[in-house]
């Protein structure tokens, strides 16, 4: 996550915690959505086209759990 936000021009997101915020975390939609387009590309799927469309993470544990509930 701290290289994309580099290569998005934010600063580096210092600690990310289990209850961190994506929203706050410091980056921006755009980057939020390079680290997803990331994740796909070295791990070989998207969970997020298999979750209900009201259903998105919202803390960095919800995101790591999303993607570990596909393995």
């Amino acid at each position: 996550m701290d290289e994309v936000a580099a290569e998005t021009g934010r600063e580096e997101l210092g600690v990310i915690e289990q209850n961190t915020v994506l929203s706050e975390s410091g980056l921006d939609s755009l980057g939020f959505a390079v680290v997803v387009a990331r994740l796909e590309e070295r791990l070989g799927y998207d969970p997020f086209s298999r979750l209900p469309k009201d259903q998105f993470p919202h803390t960095f544990s919800e995101l790591v759990s999303t993607y570990r509930r596909e393995f």
